[in-house]
């Protein structure tokens, strides 16, 4: 039987066929779940409409996580395409490439301002917008990565975003688990992604993993959908709050 069949999935952030979010959709179509997705904008529309498509998804629809009024809209669009839920995928990160190639300490304000936006309140956000239309046993899974722990070169302000959303998933965790709802994360080992392609170091990250992580070889989309599979599904019933670490333990090595 499969994990996952009769739930129904909300995915948010595929860029393209190579985005973590993508090979996500794709492990829990496979175990049964319907899917829902978003894309960001028009230029985006073209690239993951096709995938939309592919997947046999229920519907696809626009969302800014900077436009408060998106949040709204899409609750909307749950309501009326499946009444509720049960997983919620974030996989949304932004930071100015101009931040990344500077000094951490040159960092812009609106710069700091735009990454934490979009890349840790829009969990929060979210949360508090589709908790209503969300089933109890509902499960929320978040994406990051290791450099919000340990200091990356190059990754410099998104590093303190992703320390944020993993902050915030365990507050979350705490709020919304009287409501039978499970928020987690995935750090999942560097990915040559849209988003990853604006790090600087992204090189530098694949070619440790290779090098140091214990299992020598870099994760894939399909590795990261695996887990996130557990984490949404009744295997991963008793967890919540947690970070887990999808790098070829990478994370446990010493420098």
């Amino acid at each position: 039987m499969n994990l996952l069949q009769g739930k129904k999935a909300l995915i948010l952030g595929v860029a393209n066929e190579r985005s973590i979010a993508w090979g996500i959709a794709r492990a829990l179509k496979a175990q049964g779940a319907d899917i829902g997705m978003t894309y960001l904008n028009d230029a985006l529309k073209k690239r993951v409409e096709p995938l939309s498509e592919e997947i046999g998804s229920d519907f696809l629809t626009e969302l800014d996580v900077t436009q408060d009024a998106h949040y709204d809209e899409l609750r909307k669009t749950v309501e009326e395409k499946w009444g509720k839920f049960d997983i919620l995928i974030h996989s949304l990160a932004f930071a100015d490439k101009e931040d990344l190639k500077k000094r951490f300490s040159d960092t812009s304000r609106e710069g700091f301002k735009m990454a934490c936006d979009i890349s840790a309140f829009s969990l929060i956000g979210l949360c508090n917008s589709l908790r209503p239309v969300m089933n109890e046993g509902a499960s929320v899974v978040a994406l990051t990565y290791h450099g919000s722990v340990k200091v990356l070169n190059g990754y410099n302000v998104m590093g303190v975003a992703k320390a944020a959303l993993e902050s915030s998933v365990r507050y979350l965790a705490d709020d919304l688990g009287p409501d039978g709802i499970r928020v987690n994360s995935i750090s999942a080992g560097p990915i040559r992604t849209l988003a990853a392609s604006g790090v600087p170091g992204l090189k530098g990250f694949l070619k440790d993993v290779e090098e140091k992580a214990p299992m020598r070889r870099n994760v894939t989309t399909e590795d990261v959908g695996g887990a996130a599979v557990f984490l949404s599904s009744s295997l991963g019933n008793g967890v919540t709050g947690e970070i887990l670490y999808v790098d070829s333990g990478l994370n446990i090595m010493g420098a």
